[in-house]
């Protein structure tokens, strides 16, 4: 059994779409552990602020076999399959890691280099998972959040409870 974290996130009606993702991952893969929720700017585009954070769960779904129930879910949740990267959206999960896993074979890319990259995303599974070490780089993710410029994506805690 892989343990699978996640990245969500939602401008649109956002507190809603993230209880209808977290919802729906419990639904299909059981019992849950979450991150805070935080607030963040819009990136790469002008748009309200985004809500995210980081869930984990057990699967012995493959890697596309969770990506397939994520795009179920952004259905649920009237994602626009064919919408842009850099616009607003009802609810955006990514597949982040499964177990250590390194995977180039599109759709699916684990580690997502966003891990990396947004302080939206690494603070939050930092949070979840501090000892976690990333496959490609072999350190721990507490490790690179400490290292991380967190003034290039401010975030705040906002305070939603899923």
């Amino acid at each position: 059994m892989a343990t699978v974290y996640v990245g969500l996130g939602s401008n649109v009606d956002a507190e809603n779409n993230l209880h209808l993702g977290i919802g729906e991952l419990r639904r299909r893969y059981g019992e849950l552990r979450v991150s805070a929720v935080y607030r963040s700017a819009a990136v790469g585009f002008e748009g309200p602020d985004f809500l995210n954070l980081v869930a984990s769960f057990r699967s012995e779904d493959t890697p596309q076999a969770v990506c397939e129930e994520i795009e179920l879910i952004h259905d649920l949740a009237g994602r626009d399959p064919d919408g842009g990267k850099w616009e607003s959206r009802p609810l955006d999960i990514d597949l982040l890691l499964y177990n250590d896993l390194i995977m180039d074979e599109r759709p699916v890319r684990i580690p997502r280099e966003d891990i990396l990259e947004y302080g939206f995303v690494l603070r939050p599974l930092a949070e979840l998972a501090p000892g976690l070490v990333h496959p490609v780089t072999g350190r721990a993710m507490l490790e690179h959040w400490r290292e991380f410029d967190a003034s290039r994506h401010p975030l705040k805690i906002a305070g939603v409870i899923l």
